[in-house]
This record gives C-alpha cells, sequence and structure tokens, in this order.
C-alpha cells in the first residue's frame, strides 16, 4: 500500500507541473497598441524612447528584467483567452506615466505570458495611446542574449 501510494505521489507531482503550465499562447495581435519583437524592443531600450514595464511577479523581476523596466504588478484570475474577464484581474495602471501619450512598452515571460496581454489590454481600457506589446517577452529577450539588469 505505502509502494502505491508513493508510485501516485510521484506521478502527481511529476504530472503538475506540466498541467500547470499548459497554457494556450497569447493572441499574436494587440487592439488599440502595437506587437513588437524582441529586437524593436532591443532598440527602443538603446534609445532610451520608450519606457519598459515587467508584469511578472517580483520573484522572477528580481531575478532579471529589461534595463531600466520597472516592475508593475498584475494579478490574474482570469482566463487564458483574449476576451477575459477584466473584472476580476488587478493591475497596477497607476505605475503607467501620467502621460497617457507616452510610449510604453509592455511584456511578461513570452508567448504564453498572459499578464503582459492582459495588462497591454488594460493600458488601452484606460486611455494610454501608445502601448506597445513585446509578445516574446522576456524569454526572447534572454534567447537573443540581450543584457538585463
Amino acid at each position: 500500500m505505502n509502494k502505491f501510494i508513493v508510485l501516485v505521489a510521484s506521478v502527481l507531482f511529476t504530472a503538475l507541473p506540466a498541467i500547470a503550465t499548459d497554457k494556450p499562447n497569447t493572441p499574436t495581435s494587440l487592439a488599440g497598441g502595437k506587437v513588437i519583437s524582441v529586437d524593436e524592443g532591443k532598440k527602443l531600450a538603446d534609445d532610451k524612447s520608450a519606457q519598459f514595464f515587467d508584469t511578472r511577479n517580483l520573484v522572477n523581476f528580481g531575478k532579471g528584467h529589461v534595463p531600466g523596466a520597472k516592475a508593475v504588478s498584475y494579478k490574474e484570475k482570469s482566463d487564458f483567452k483574449a476576451d477575459f474577464d477584466v473584472s476580476v484581474d488587478s493591475f497596477e495602471v497607476d505605475k503607467l506615466p501620467a502621460d497617457k501619450a507616452a510610449k510604453i512598452v509592455i511584456y511578461s515571460d513570452g508567448p504564453a505570458g498572459w499578464k503582459s496581454y492582459k495588462a497591454a489590454v488594460l493600458a488601452i481600457k484606460a486611455g494610454y495611446k501608445n502601448v506597445l506589446w513585446m509578445r516574446d517577452g522576456f524569454a526572447g529577450w534572454t534567447a537573443k542574449s540581450y543584457p538585463v539588469e
């Protein structure tokens, strides 16, 4: 009996991380904003012509982020779909620039990083006019060996 419990527990602990991270990829477009590549993001970072906002949790932000990026928390409870229910999520829009015409780049983990997609949607709904979503996120950034802080 104990061997059976150990076997079931080991299968569950092996399978659960895969199940937990099995999210669909985010949309490939952003109504009212623009999807940008990591290369475009790097150019904006180098030119200092945009402000970067990282929607990952603070632990991941602390492990590394795009140079100059600010952590802006996105608390996600909604489904992983384009027409998500904004009422169940929370986003610190007040950490975005007061100037709603400012060029802002929002990113998270990568193509399955729904926090950045949802944050970009909420920024647009809040009246921001120049929202750029770096869909490939920090994973894409590090894959190109771009500098991190």
